[in-house]
């Protein structure tokens, strides 16, 4: 079983040019779309979040149990759902503004246990940032780890929800060793201002950066990187691509039998050139359809 734990949220992404084209909400959120992602791919997974009784709220969790996510594990509450309003560049790169104030999500509570048989956690995102959930989120990380569970970080940094970088920074530092995967973006990497071998140095077993239409990398504690091109596509936007990405390496790593820090470390090139070439596939379809629709296991083909 992949635990993803994160907010679920409604992106309204504009279906038209200049500043007041058509709105049309798509469900999304970082974590969520990680946890549709691997339930496509057959992973079992389940999803830990907060999430509103609004409408928003029961079709975010209807898309997940048609997506084959265990939705046991998420807490309800009458809030609000959260809205993330995107722009999209003509390139299908997208920016969000969010409305956050109030709502659901912002209150999950860590849980007493994890589901039973929980071989990884994921997180990342704006559940990361917004309190007081970001510290449960970041209590069920620290514990997770502790409990020799394998754990992934995907900051997703969004700029306009971070008051203080510095103390992000900070705080992003303290939450490395008890990480096992570290994956972000070439822009999230240029935030944080640290370096692949920083990173490495203080917990995970591998850092994996995000090169947008240069592909991806992955950096190893023995000094090595591997990096692989991406897969030409027609793009519609990117929304979702990079969480597309981080299903894909836990779906991988899960197959290989690799869902330890120790079985990472021992990962060669041909694993790691598969796994993300794997991971490009699945983000390149991603990105040929609008809003985040990962695509299923029948798409992709062999590893």
């Amino acid at each position: 079983m992949i635990v993803v734990a994160g907010e679920a949220l409604i992106d309204l992404v504009p279906r038209g040019t200049g500043a007041l084209a058509e709105l049309q909400p798509a469900l999304g959120g970082g974590p969520y779309n990680t946890a549709v992602a691997l339930g496509r791919l057959g992973s079992p997974t389940a999803f830990c979040s907060r999430v509103s009784h609004d409408a928003f709220g029961e079709a975010l969790l209807d898309r997940l149990r048609e997506s084959g996510v265990d939705v046991s594990a998420v807490q309800r509450g009458p809030e609000p759902t959260t809205l993330a309003v995107a722009t999209v560049d003509r390139d299908g790169s997208a920016a969000y503004s969010f409305y956050v104030e109030g709502t659901a999500d912002r209150l999950f509570t860590a849980p007493d246990a994890l589901p039973a048989g929980t071989r990884a956690v994921s997180f990342g995102t704006c559940s990361l940032v917004l309190e007081p959930g970001a510290t449960a989120y970041e209590e069920l990380l620290r514990a997770a780890s502790a409990q020799g569970v394998f754990t992934t970080l995907d900051p997703n940094i969004r700029p306009g929800l971070i008051p203080d970088a510095d103390a992000y920074r900070a705080r992003f530092k303290s939450w490395l060793p008890s990480v096992s995967l570290l994956k972000l973006s070439e822009e999230d990497a240029e935030w944080l201002g640290g370096t692949p071998q920083e990173w490495l140095s203080s917990g995970p077993s591998a850092v994996v950066i995000t090169h947008g239409g240069a592909g991806l990398s992955v950096f190893t504690r023995n000094g090595a990187v591997y990096p692989v091109p991406r897969e030409e596509v027609d793009v519609v936007d990117t929304i979702g691509a990079g969480d597309t990405v981080n299903a894909a390496l836990l779906h991988g790593l899960a197959a290989r039998d690799a869902l330890s820090p120790t079985a990472v470390k021992f990962l060669g090139a041909d694993d790691w050139t598969r796994l993300l070439r794997f991971a490009a596939r699945a983000a390149a379809i991603t990105c040929s359809r609008a809003g985040a629709e990962p695509p299923y296991a029948d798409e992709l083909g062999e590893f």
